[in-house]
């Protein structure tokens, strides 16, 4: 990081990062849930429905690695900029769609829009956080997720119940553009773009750097699937128990409050004590728990799971993006970061279906059981590759 940049405030992320971050991610998750409900109206078998609403994420992958030039170009600023311009465009095609491929392509353009707006945030922190405060940073960062997660699909509820399903469309183009909208009212010194990277493009960086996104990259992505296993796991166990859906409803919103409430201890933990300190444990703790799934049969056997999970996780908030920024080489920032991002979205993507899979074979007790393994995969590769690479 430059020496002549004045002394860091966290507070100085507010407004270019955090709020904007906050809105983009309120859009995007308040539109997500009822993509499928939209392509059934619009003619689309059930299957169909399911391709359309996986389009944000395949749209995201897809732009994972070209976001690292767009950001190289135009600065994280601008880049910010339009991702949230472009995502309103998108929520706004999808909102007059009138067949099944113009509701595709606005969603998938809203995908593309957040692996965009992602980089750059990510990019922008990891440049101007210095390191003995950057998981404090990092862990806000996914705060406004967290809160971002909360607010979309609330608020969304509330406009289908008052207003019907396709004025939530409008939502999503309010506040991404918002997003947009707040970065470009602020003054291009508030958010000074950082230096350029000229490393030669991403596939040389990625060869370059190939060690380390084969070891701690594919050890981050492990968390980022166990993660999304647990989102999945829960309210699926939850069925497979007869669980009434109000109860379930209340143990997760509960977990989720206490997960969001301790973000930010997450984040001083690992400033604190290290990342290792973090990584191995929390890897450990949402395996086991998810292992734990299984064994609940009532509400309060479930709800006991489901918090420890949330406890876990809040442990190592923010704890990935600061692997991702700390492993980022000097010059080659966005290209690296591109390639560790399109690792954390594909362990993200590959849990629906590896979940769903192993329910077919084996069941779904035998199937959590499985994926939990991967948790010591992912312990051992923190444990042994983090201090390799001089991360404490």
């Amino acid at each position: 990081m430059s020496s002549n940049r004045p002394a860091f405030q966290a507070r100085q992320l507010a407004l270019p990062v955090y709020v904007p971050s906050l809105l983009f991610a309120a859009g995007e998750s308040g539109l997500i849930p009822l993509i499928p409900a939209s392509a059934e109206n619009l003619g689309a078998d059930l299957p169909t429905a399911a391709f359309v609403a996986g389009l944000v994420l395949i749209g995201t992958l897809i732009a994972d690695l070209p976001a690292a030039t767009i950001v190289n170009r135009f600065g994280e600023r601008v880049s910010m900029i339009w991702a949230g311009f472009i995502a309103a465009l998108g929520a706004g095609l999808a909102l007059m769609a009138s067949n099944i491929y113009l509701l595709g392509a606005g969603v998938f353009l809203l995908g593309m829009t957040a692996a965009i707006f992602g980089l750059a945030r990510h990019s922008y922190i990891a440049e101007t956080a210095p390191k003995e405060f950057r998981a404090r940073s990092l862990s806000i960062l996914g705060g406004m997720f967290r809160l971002g997660g909360f607010i979309g699909p609330l608020v969304g509820a509330w406009i289908i119940q008052n207003y019907g399903i396709q004025n939530v469309y409008w939502m999503s183009i309010i506040f991404c553009g918002l997003a947009g909208a707040i970065l470009l009212t602020t003054k291009a010194e508030k958010m000074p773009d950082t230096p350029p990277n000229r490393a030669g493009g991403i596939w040389v960086v990625a060869k370059l750097e190939s060690k380390k996104l084969l070891s701690l990259g594919v050890a981050s992505a492990m968390l980022t699937f166990l993660r999304t296993v647990r989102h999945l796991a829960l309210p699926l166990w939850a069925l497979h128990i007869n669980l009434d859906l109000s109860v379930t409803a209340l143990i997760i919103g509960l977990a989720g409050a206490i997960d969001f409430a301790l973000f930010y201890n997450g984040g001083q933990v690992i400033d604190k004590y290290g990342r290792r300190f973090a990584a191995v444990p929390t890897m450990l703790a949402i395996g086991i728990g998810v292992a734990c799934i299984p064994f609940t049969s009532d509400a309060t056997s479930f709800a006991i799971v489901a918090v420890a999970l949330a406890v876990a996780n809040a442990l190592g908030s923010g704890l990935v993006l600061t692997i991702g920024a700390d492993l980022a080489p000097e010059g080659a920032r966005n290209e690296f970061l591109a390639a560790f991002r399109l690792l954390l979205d594909g362990g993200i993507a590959i849990a629906a279906p590896v979940i769903s899979l192993l329910t077919i074979a084996v069941g779904l007790s035998s199937g959590l059981f499985a994926v939990s393994g991967v948790a010591l995969v992912g312990a051992y590769l923190m444990n042994h590759y983090l201090p390799k690479y001089g991360i404490r």
